[in-house]
C-alpha cells in the first residue's frame, strides 16, 4: 500500500514537471529595447535678439548668442549654442542689394548645402510658410544620420537673405538624440514665426562685434 502511494506521488510530480516544462516552451523570449540616456530639457524660454543685426527674431533663453569665428564666417554671421544640450544653430547673412544674380546664386547654394546630405538622408521634406510678418520661409527637414536635421532660409527677394541649420557636435545616433532635435526644432520655429528684416547702423554692428569678442 505504501509503495503505491508513493508511485501515485512520483507521477504526480513527473506529470507537474511535464506540465511546466511545456508552458515555458510555448513563451517566446522577446528581447529587451535597446536604452537611451534619459535626456532633461528645459523648460522653453525666449528671448529678442540684438538690435544691432539686420534682422531680428525671439531665440531661445537657454542659447548662447555668438558671432561666428570661423575662417569663412562674414558679417552678421552668428552661432546660437545650447551648450548644455550639445546643439548649435549656425545663422548665415547675405546681402543682396537688388542683384536677381546675386539671389539666384544664394537660393542655389542653399539648395546645395541641403542635397550634400542626400547620400545619408532618408528623405528631404520641404515647406513654404508664410510668417505672421508677412515673410517667406523655406523649411527643409532631413531624417536619417545627417548632420544637419533642419534648416531654413528666408528672403525678402531684394535686399536681403538669411539661412539658418542646426547641427550637433557629436557623433551620437540621430535616434538617440531624437528628443533634443525636436525640442531645438520647435526653438527654430518659434524664431521664424518672429522674424522681420531690420535696418542696422554700422557703428551699431562694429561694438557689437568688438563686445562679443571680448566675452571669448
Amino acid at each position: 500500500m505504501m509503495k503505491n502511494s508513493i508511485c501515485v506521488r512520483f507521477e504526480i510530480i513527473f506529470l507537474l514537471v511535464v506540465i511546466v516544462i511545456c508552458a515555458s516552451c510555448e513563451d517566446s523570449y522577446v528581447p529587451k529595447p535597446k536604452g537611451f540616456n534619459r535626456i532633461d530639457l528645459p523648460e522653453p524660454g525666449f528671448q529678442p535678439l540684438t538690435d544691432t543685426l539686420p534682422y531680428r527674431f525671439n531665440y531661445s533663453t537657454h542659447a548662447t548668442l555668438k558671432p561666428d569665428t570661423s575662417r569663412l564666417a562674414e558679417k552678421y554671421w552668428i552661432n546660437l549654442e545650447y551648450e548644455n544640450l550639445g546643439a548649435n544653430i549656425q545663422i548665415t547673412y547675405k546681402p543682396i542689394e537688388q542683384d536677381k544674380q546675386r539671389l539666384q546664386d544664394y537660393l542655389s547654394d542653399a539648395y546645395k548645402l541641403t542635397t550634400k546630405h542626400q547620400i545619408k538622408a532618408y528623405s528631404i521634406e520641404e515647406s513654404i510658410l508664410i510668417t505672421p510678418n508677412g515673410h517667406t520661409a523655406v523649411i527643409q527637414e532631413l531624417s536619417g544620420e545627417v548632420p544637419s536635421q533642419f534648416q531654413f532660409f528666408v528672403t525678402d527677394s531684394t535686399e536681403n537673405f538669411l539661412r539658418a541649420a542646426l547641427y550637433f557636435e557629436t557623433a551620437t545616433k540621430n535616434d538617440s538624440l531624437a528628443p533634443i532635435i525636436e525640442y531645438v526644432k520647435k526653438d527654430m520655429m518659434f524664431m521664424i514665426n518672429t522674424f522681420e528684416w531690420h535696418p542696422v547702423i554700422q557703428h551699431q554692428y562694429v561694438n557689437q562685434l568688438n563686445l562679443f569678442r571680448s566675452k571669448k
